[in-house]
């Protein structure tokens, strides 16, 4: 027995759920699912989908699902094939690029309620996983019972430009009275040359979202004072990084790269300006396959949902930001946004607490009520193991303050 065997063995024991044999291929792979339930009597149960791709379900999310489970939510993850638990066929062999794409793992979670005994979910898919969730509602629309879409993605190419504007609109031009001193020192670090251009669009977006306008300003005043590169260039070899396996039943993008850069155009080219959020994945692209299209124009398709839907944004949120978030909410008819101030990109991954809490009003038909409770759910425990991130970036630099130059 493999370790890989023995830890999906040891999931089915512990964690609930199944496996579903699906086609990839000339083959077919087990596709991993886990379970909590059951919920609440005349409640549908909640499907989460996380980010990525590449990003596991089932180990990674452990405490999100045992904070599900005490509060009575039935929630249901699948394992996406080409990650994890569902990385390789039933020979034990790993599947082809080619064998993993959104429409695949679309019709895989139907495979997936259909072994549950699920009729109808509420799907809260965030970051990539709202792409994923989009997809399933255009294939499997009898199968929505509601969808929460957090930091949502509606089109990469579309989007770009309008993601590339927000972000430059704070963080160069400074447009927010909290960023405006942010971009004066930047505009002027860039100018001089003691940082580049190209770094910027690598280092300034991470700080800013999990550090906030405070500890980023602390950043540039620190290095037009001649200090603060050694944090500056550890944040700016973070995530730089050829296409790799990753780390096992954790973040695997090494397969999924086709959605990635073959279907939904992450790998698009930088523009050359400062501040460009393509900088972060133009290593990775060099050793991806060409973008070759979305397989749906979502921005027509999800004018047809009918389905109560949450759009949850954070205003913090420079990769899938607010402006993108509000056009989802428009084109979906019965569609409500919810704010999230203080938050940055995935409510799922920084703050749990608020997503299951979202998807929990929705499940009970009251998802109208969410703008307004907006800022109580905004308020609530912030238990997501990236919230850290911010403090260790923060403390990064006050140890590098201290050190001599």
């Amino acid at each position: 027995m493999t370790t890989l065997d023995a830890w999906s063995a040891a999931v089915r024991r512990t964690h609930g759920g199944g496996v579903v044999l699906r086609p990839a291929g000339e083959g077919r792979v087990p596709v991993h699912w886990v379970r909590t339930g059951p919920g609440t009597a005349g409640t549908p149960p909640i499907v989460l989908v996380p980010g990525g791709p590449g990003i596991a379900s089932v180990l990674p999310y452990r405490g999100v699902r045992r904070r599900a489970a005490a509060r009575g939510l039935d929630v249901v993850m699948m394992e996406h094939r080409g990650v994890g638990l569902s990385r390789r066929d039933e020979g034990g062999t790993d599947l082809a690029v080619a064998d993993v794409t959104v429409q695949a793992a679309a019709d895989d979670l139907a495979a997936v309620l259909d072994d549950a005994g699920i009729g109808r979910a509420v799907v809260l898919g965030s970051s990539y996983g709202t792409y994923l969730a989009q997809t399933f509602g255009v294939r499997h629309p009898e199968r929505v019972a509601g969808m929460v879409l957090d930091s949502p993605i509606l089109s990469v190419a579309e989007d770009l430009p309008a993601v590339r504007a927000h972000l430059r609109g704070l963080l160069w031009d400074g447009t927010a009275p909290d960023t405006a001193r942010c971009a004066e020192l930047l505009r002027r670090l860039v100018g001089d040359g003691i940082v580049s251009a190209d770094e910027t669009g690598r280092v300034v977006p991470v700080l800013y979202e999990f550090g906030g306008p405070q500890v980023l300003e602390r950043l540039l005043s620190a290095l037009a004072g001649g200090r603060g590169l050694r944090t500056w260039r550890l944040i700016a070899g973070l995530g730089v990084e050829e296409v790799g396996p990753g780390t096992p039943l954790v973040y695997e993008p090494d397969l999924v790269r086709g959605i990635a850069f073959g279907q939904l155009g992450y790998g698009l080219p930088p523009d050359g300006l400062p501040l460009d959020p393509q900088t972060a994945s133009a290593a990775a692209a060099r050793h991806a396959p060409a973008y070759a299209g979305e397989p749906l124009h979502l921005p027509a398709e999800i004018t047809r949902f009918r389905w109560p839907t949450a759009v949850v944004s954070g205003d913090r949120d420079l990769r899938t930001p607010p402006p993108v978030a509000e056009r989802v909410a428009a084109l979906i008819p019965d569609a409500v946004l919810v704010p999230i101030p203080g938050m940055g990109h995935s409510a799922l991954d920084t703050h749990p607490v608020a997503a299951l809490t979202i998807a929990h009003v929705l499940a009970r038909g009251r998802h109208r009520d969410l703008t307004a409770l907006a800022p109580r759910i905004a308020a609530l425990p912030r238990r997501g193991a990236s919230r850290l991130i911010g403090p260790v970036l923060a403390a990064a630099l006050s140890l590098d303050l201290m050190l001599p130059g």
